[in-house]
């Protein structure tokens, strides 16, 4: 698929739920996300038709999220049928973690082969107050889980925040010395809850650089500029929607649980899908693709959607 401004849609980001077993201060508030009935969000069948249409539409990469999307029930079937789908390339998945302790093995043999962690903090009291439920060993334990299911090329994504856990920039590059694994720091985005934090929580990318002079730029990956300590395995990567934009290079389409079609993740432009098959779905997602704007707006008014992340996908 082409969008308008040449860009090739090649990914689909395909949130599951927007239920999630953490309450992250910045993504949500204390009480979690009113439960919808069974019938609002996308079944497992929905889910994989979708998913099959992308893929005939040209996709070649499908990356289950959330909320968190191992809560969801059914996820393995889900994985194992879009895992099975002649033409995808890369069934991946982003989790906060805490569940992988038990379903990582089951995950790698459903056909998901990337995985992207979120933590965003190394110090338990620290996890404990971000997450407001969550025990880091819990989510430190997924990825050793992870790691002996076989799983590579493991990303940790670290959303940064001003004032919170900025201090931590050095311990978390101190990960990718010894393991093949890709620390990203990812600014961190006003919308939803913390469209009302102080200024100071957001915190340019640069401040990574600044912390670890050292970094030595090895390219890019994705919407990630990748750098490496000398003598370390791994890499620390930047993500910068707000100090350094990437919607040029911009491939991707989400579906939220919910059915609907989004062009971006901040434009407040949604197709709904549900109800839709054969052609007319192949359709749907071409028309989001050529929906697609040439750029978000954050940094000229603000985000668009009125969905918090949680509800989209990230």
């Amino acid at each position: 698929m082409l969008d308008l401004h040449g860009r090739t849609i090649r990914y689909l980001r395909l949130s599951v739920t927007d239920l999630c077993n953490y309450r992250c201060t910045y993504c949500m508030t204390e009480d979690g996300v009113p439960k919808r009935a069974h019938s609002d969000i996308l079944s497992i069948e929905e889910l994989a038709e979708i998913g099959a249409a992308a893929v005939r539409c040209g996709v070649n990469k499908i990356r289950l999220t959330g909320g968190e999307p191992l809560v969801r029930h059914g996820v393995l079937t889900l994985c194992e049928r879009l895992s099975a789908l002649h033409g995808l390339d890369e069934l991946a998945l982003t989790t906060n973690g805490a569940l992988l302790g038990t379903m990582a093995r089951d995950l790698r043999s459903a056909g998901v082969r990337r995985l992207n962690i979120s933590l965003d903090t190394l110090r338990p009291a620290r996890f404990r107050a971000i997450t407001r439920r969550g025990e880091l060993a819990d989510v430190l334990g997924g990825i050793d889980a992870a790691k002996a299911a076989g799983f590579t090329d493991i990303k940790l994504n670290t959303v940064l925040l001003g004032g919170i856990n900025d201090d931590e920039i050095q311990d978390f590059a101190a990960l990718t010395r010894d393991e093949d694994v890709c620390v990203r720091f990812i600014e961190l985005m006003p919308m939803g809850v913390c469209a009302a934090f102080p200024k100071e929580r957001f915190l340019s990318a640069d401040a990574v650089l600044h912390a670890l002079p050292a970094l030595e730029s090895v390219g890019g990956e994705g919407v990630a500029e990748l750098y490496r300590l000398p003598g370390h395995r791994g890499t620390v990567g930047l993500i910068r929607p707000l100090s350094h934009g990437f919607c040029a290079q911009c491939d991707r389409l989400r579906v939220t649980a919910d059915g609907k079609l989004k062009p971006c993740l901040h434009s407040g432009e949604e197709i709904s899908l549900r109800g839709l098959h054969g052609p007319a779905l192949d359709a749907a997602l071409r028309s989001g693709a050529a929906a697609k704007p040439a750029c978000h707006h954050l940094t000229q008014g603000g985000t668009e959607t009125l969905r918090g992340m949680f509800q989209i996908g990230g």
